[in-house]
């Protein structure tokens, strides 16, 4: 599509566009002289920003001496252009000016005193362009400063460094807009020079044809450098039509393609340029002199002289007026216009400088030039939309515009309204639509500049955001793995201490039992020659295993602490049981079981580990037997006491149940079989007598007064092991391993209702050896042995001194029982005499400890032993 047409152009086919007017031209004002130098002003105001794009850095400061062509600002990105110093001189100032804009706001300026002798900085000139490659001679045209002198003010250097594959390139020299004539004068003027800087560009674009468009009321231009047409290369007479020299309009005119809507040129394939961008790159590439001058019109009748002058940029326009005499209007009417009549400005002041896009200064007078009339009303003519040389609806735009509806003006395309004038020149009604146009560009520009700071703004929060909680979740991550390896390190040290602490328990643990073991299999293999050695060996090891008992219970009852704890909180939360006494009654059975099962591996290991031939210690073993009988049976009919004030709480029934059974294992330790001696029986509990190692007494009267101490003794440990939660001393001896919740009923003296209670008993037990043991009752009693009474067991006493002289009357059946079978037949009449109670006189204070009880004991044996003697 290209070629052919590249072809049609080569063979001077035009195409039109639509729109379009035909103004007054007025170019002949100033294009009747040559171009004429400015003056160098006393001082240069140089805007740093003077194109489309961004501000650059700057390099001077205050005070500073400069150079003509010396860099002021240095390009800090791609988009950004450096100015120059336009003449040698001093940094005055840089301060914010006036600047060269409709709005006449001020910016920041660099102010330069110049001191008239317009030295230049070292220039390094080249001649052959060819000789640098294309991005290089892009880096000259970019430090140069080079901005489009179209009007738009584009940084050329961008133009140029496209990537897409340029096949036309269209030089721009229609200059259409009426009294303007810089561009026409520049092509009479420097057609050599323009041609240069087009072959650069056809150098750098690689372009496959090069159109040089001139509008035809510029024959001597044409004429100038048609003398340089090539095979590649033309100049093409386009018709005098004004807006012929928009870009978009142009390229419609030479090639008959429409650039589309928010597209650009470059997009097709086609690059264009200004004939004074063309001539600036000539002079930056060859002869390395930056953009600090251009070629600017002086028109209108309110000037004596007008013309074309070279002008150095940042020159103040109130300089040029003076240059060329500008006349004053009446009634201050005078008006200064940047650009021509149809896309100019008023100058709102005379001391803004010239800059990179100022192309003429129009000077019109009333007559010449009359101010716009009043506003009026649209009247719909349609006459704008004819004109538009954009296909646009200018009627419609107006009405968006005035109501500030946006979004309607972007969807009629405002944005390719090129500006040009022309709907407003048109208007019967002199509506400006043009400076309508440019007010809501500016609304949609500062509008679209806010949305996209919000919208970087909301990126970076979200940015932020996201950091934060990735910089929380990674320390939740570090304080859990921390936490996780202080609890590793806590769970190690304690399993480590675990091990630390049980280790030595069950190596002691075992010690004791191997060292058990080791004195046992000792005895076995030891002769036995005394009997007396071979008892208290039994004894050594029945304590050594009860004491191991204990230690393997302790530890049970150490690791059901938990299971126990969670049965006593579903007890307590279920409801309570209608008589609390069985509940601790149960509780108390079962404690003594456990006991009791204990017990019975202990004698049965015992009786397997160390059987004995003795027929001492086989009796000491059956009245042993009897007497944990008898304790049986005795537990069997709970307590009194305990029925009169019963334990509410199942926990405390279960401790007070447990010390009572060890408090019952403990009495069974104390009972272990004793020498036959009744004198001796007196101080076994510390060390046995040395005459208790002799041999068995064969007297059957010593026998039978043995076993009736025997028997007595058994009937005082029965009194003994009565519940009594008043006494202090039953406390004392219970509080091994009592539960905390343990409460005894209230009582004023617990110790003198605790006399009063054993006083009663033993008057009882008194009564009822005296009705039971008489000289001839041995062979009654082994017969009432045989066959209990059937009412103690169906209905068991309610007295408390009944049911304690019931328990020990068992106990001493169960002990006579056992002496009947080892004693001789003689024997029962000395037992006859033997078995009187002690006097009720004696009632010791009970002492709270359990040494000083049994002392009492011991005495109180023997005294009743001394009476019976005095009295046979």
């Amino acid at each position: 599509m290209i070629q052919s047409i590249l072809a049609q152009i080569k063979r001077g086919k035009l195409w039109q566009y639509a729109g379009g007017i035909f103004p007054a031209e007025r170019k002949s004002l100033s294009n009747q002289q040559p171009i004429a130098p400015a003056q160098i002003p006393n001082e240069l105001i140089i805007p740093l920003n003077q194109h489309i794009g961004e501000v650059a850095d700057l390099l001077v400061n205050v005070g500073d001496k400069v150079l003509k062509g010396q860099a002021l600002t240095n390009h800090n990105n791609f988009r950004a252009l450096p100015v120059h110093a336009s003449s040698s001189g001093t940094v005055k100032a840089i301060e914010p000016r006036p600047s060269c804009h409709a709005s006449g706001l001020a910016e920041l300026s660099i102010v330069i005193t110049t001191d008239g002798k317009d030295a230049w900085r070292e220039r390094i000139p080249t001649p052959d362009f060819t000789v640098l490659d294309r991005h290089a001679i892009i880096d000259k045209i970019h430090l140069a400063g080079i901005a489009g002198k179209g009007g738009a003010g584009f940084p050329a250097h961008i133009k140029l460094s496209v990537k897409a594959d340029i096949e036309l390139l269209i030089i721009n020299g229609i200059e259409c807009e009426p009294y303007i004539t810089s561009d026409d004068m520049l092509m009479r003027e420097y057609a050599d020079e323009l041609i240069k800087g087009i072959e650069i560009l056809e150098f750098v674009t690689q372009c496959k044809q090069t159109v040089i468009a001139i509008e035809s009321n510029k024959p001597e231009a044409i004429a100038a450098l048609s003398a340089f047409d090539t095979d590649t290369r033309r100049v093409t007479s386009v018709p005098t039509k004004y807006p012929s020299g928009g870009e978009k309009q142009l390229i419609e005119l030479l090639t008959g393609k429409q650039v589309p809507s928010s597209g650009y040129p470059i997009d097709m394939g086609i690059l264009m340029h200004n004939v004074g961008t063309a001539f600036a790159i000539k002079r930056a590439v060859i002869d390395d002199e930056p953009l600090i001058s251009r070629i600017v019109t002086i028109t209108g009748e309110a000037f004596k002289e007008k013309g074309n002058a070279q002008v150095l940029l940042g020159t103040p326009i109130q300089s040029l007026l003076q240059q060329f005499e500008l006349e004053p209007q009446p009634n201050g009417q005078t008006r200064l216009i940047i650009g021509g009549p149809m896309m100019g400005f008023t100058l709102p002041d005379a001391m803004a400088p010239v800059i990179k896009t100022t192309n003429c200064l129009l000077a019109p007078t009333v007559k010449e030039l009359p101010p716009p009339g009043q506003e009026m009303a649209c009247i719909r003519c349609g006459e704008c939309a004819d004109a538009c040389p954009v296909s646009l609806l200018p009627q419609q735009l107006y009405w968006y515009a005035k109501d500030n509806d946006h979004e309607k003006l972007n969807d009629y395309n405002l944005f390719d309204c090129i500006e040009c004038g022309s709907c407003a020149y048109v208007c019967p009604s002199e509506i400006p639509l043009v400076q309508y146009y440019r007010i809501a560009k500016a609304d949609i520009r500062k509008q679209e500049t806010e949305k996209k700071k919000a919208e970087i703004a909301r990126i970076r929060h979200e940015a932020r955001q996201e950091r934060l909680d990735r910089e929380k979740a990674a320390r939740e991550a570090k304080h859990k793995e921390a936490a996780a390896k202080r609890k590793a390190q806590l769970n190690a040290a304690a399993k480590s201490e675990s091990e630390t602490a049980t280790a030595p328990a069950k190596d002691k643990a075992q010690d004791a039992v191997a060292q058990a073991l080791a004195r046992a299999k000792a005895k076995r293999q030891a002769p036995n020659t005394n009997a007396d050695t071979d008892v208290a060996a039994a004894r050594a090891a029945r304590k050594e295993q009860a004491r191991l008992a204990k230690a393997a219970k302790a530890a049970q009852e150490q690791a059901d602490d938990s299971a126990t704890t969670a049965q006593e909180q579903q007890t307590e939360a279920k409801p309570k049981a209608t008589n609390p006494a069985v509940a601790a009654a149960i509780a108390r059975a079962k404690a003594k079981k456990e006991t009791q099962q204990a017990e019975n591996e202990a004698q049965a290991s015992e009786e397997k580990s160390a059987p004995s031939k003795n027929p001492a210690v086989a009796a000491a073993i059956a009245r042993a037997k009897a007497k944990k009988e008898a304790l049986q049976d005795d537990n069997e009919t709970p307590a009194p006491q305990e029925k009169a004030a019963p334990s509410k709480n199942p926990a405390v029934a279960a401790a007070i149940a447990r010390a009572k059974a060890k408090k019952a294992a403990q009495q069974a330790e104390k009972e272990e079989p004793q020498p036959q001696s009744a004198t001796a029986e007196q101080d076994d509990n510390e060390t046995p007598a040395p005459q208790e190692k002799t041999a068995p007494s064969k007297n059957p009267a010593v026998a039978a007064a043995i076993a009736r101490a025997k028997a007595k003794k058994a009937a005082q440990q029965a009194e003994k092991e009565e519940p009594q939660p008043q006494s202090a001393t039953a406390e004392q001896e219970d509080n091994k391993a009592p539960a905390p919740q343990e409460k005894p009923a209230p009582s004023k003296n617990p110790a003198v209702a605790a006399a009063i209670a054993r006083a009663k008993a033993k008057k009882a037990a008194q009564q009822t050896e005296i009705e039971e043991l008489q000289p001839q009752s041995a062979a009654a009693e082994q017969e009432d042995n045989k066959a209990p009474a059937p009412q103690e067991k169906s209905a068991p006493s309610k007295n408390p001194a009944v049911a304690a002289a019931i328990a020990r009357a068992k106990a001493k059946k169960a002990a006579q029982q056992t002496e009947i079978e080892e004693l001789q037949p003689q024997s029962a009449a000395t037992e006859q005499d033997d078995n009187k109670a002690p006097a009720p006189q004696e009632k010791p204070a009970p002492s709270k400890n359990p040494a000083v009880a049994a002392a009492i004991a011991r005495a109180k044996a023997k005294k009743a032993q001394q009476k019976d003697s005095t009295e046979s």
